[in-house]
């Protein structure tokens, strides 16, 4: 199961245990670049679009992938998404059914891709992409999932997502920090960064962190700015008592996101990233609620993870109410991410409406 992420990893400064750590940072880094030097590339026949971020946990790369997928489908491009399915058993290739599979079995996150776009689970990413490849005319592009620091598949553009207020934490690598390898080396993978800075009451982002700044002055492509925004009317929440509830890379960005659409979250309770739902869990909060008159509320990908039908897991998952979100760009900043998109196809040769 994931552990929760060390809170001195978003310390301004390295602290004592993470300079003690650095030294097995610097092998996971290293290694981390030969994997990815070693993987030999496989060319897929469709376009690649990758969508991954520097660092562990989230970041918001499924709304980002959402995004993206939305934007093929406006120029009548179908995609695929390709996933490794974290958290599930399913090795793959698989082709996710939301009637039938389970977060246990392919993870949450390629539930939520599957709503919107045929979504491969595949560990072999240039397996998956092969297999894509063979479903015939369609899907015509695909969209990589959490694929920056995998190697196996070339990528004609690569996104990575970063969270405005966290940035890269104390700018070192696991386990002496949450970066999955040197930004440096990161940084050169990407074509354009985007940073999910959060919108206050849904409207515009809050002012630029200092790593965003840092980041205009040391990347070269372009660095958007997005928000994490309700898609759909939440006034419902105005003023309720919440017990709030997540299992996401950084619950704190869901809790604080209840709190601007006005929510009075009476009880917080913060699981690990990806963390599979106990009859135990369940009984407890469902008795929380009860007990404060209070309303259950979590995020989609939590949603998703309450797959039993039955016992206490069963009716949190009825009486649960989730907050569906998107990323918004600025007009922008929306462009030219379409414009990016655009020219990954042209180069491969794709037409579009």
């Amino acid at each position: 199961m994931p552990l929760p992420e060390p809170g001195w990893w978003y310390a301004e400064r390295p602290s004592l245990v993470a300079r003690a750590l650095s030294p097995l940072a610097t092998l996971w880094g290293s290694a981390a670049e030969r994997r990815f030097a070693n993987a030999g590339a496989y060319r897929a026949k469709l376009p690649v679009i990758c969508i991954g971020n520097f660092t562990a946990g989230g970041t918001g790369k499924t709304p980002l992938s959402l995004h993206v997928a939305s934007e093929l489908l406006s120029l009548g491009i179908v995609p695929a998404f390709l996933t490794r399915g974290y958290g599930g058993r399913t090795a793959g290739p698989h082709w996710v059914a939301i009637d039938r599979d389970q977060a246990a079995q392919v993870g949450d996150e390629p539930l939520l891709l599957a709503r919107v776009a045929p979504t491969l689970v595949s560990r072999d990413r240039a397996l998956g992409a092969r297999t894509i490849e063979a479903a015939g005319e369609q899907p015509r592009a695909i969209i990589m999932d959490d694929g920056l620091q995998n190697g196996a598949l070339a990528k004609d553009l690569t996104i990575a997502v970063v969270d405005g207020r966290r940035g890269v934490g104390n700018g070192l690598v696991i386990p002496a920090g949450p970066l999955r390898a040197s930004l440096a080396f990161q940084l050169g993978l990407a074509d354009a960064v985007v940073v999910n800075a959060a919108a206050e009451g849904g409207g515009a982002p809050e002012a630029e962190s200092p790593f965003v700044s840092w980041l205009r002055d040391h990347f070269g492509g372009p660095v958007l700015r997005a928000s994490t925004q309700p898609s759909e009317d939440m006034d419902w929440l105005r003023d309720l008592p919440i017990v709030a509830f997540s299992g996401i890379g950084a619950p704190e960005r869901f809790f604080r996101l209840l709190e601007r659409l006005g929510a009075r979250i009476i009880e917080r309770r913060a699981f690990a990233d990806h963390h599979r739902f106990t009859e135990r869990d369940a009984r407890g909060l469902l008795s929380e609620a009860q007990k404060r008159g209070a309303t259950l509320c979590t995020t989609e990908k939590d949603w998703v993870r309450l797959g039993s039908e039955e016992g206490a897991i069963g009716i949190l998952r009825q009486v649960a109410r989730t907050v569906a979100i998107r990323l918004v760009f600025s007009e922008r900043d929306g462009v030219r991410l379409k414009s990016l998109i655009e020219a990954s196809l042209v180069a491969r040769g794709v037409t579009f409406s």
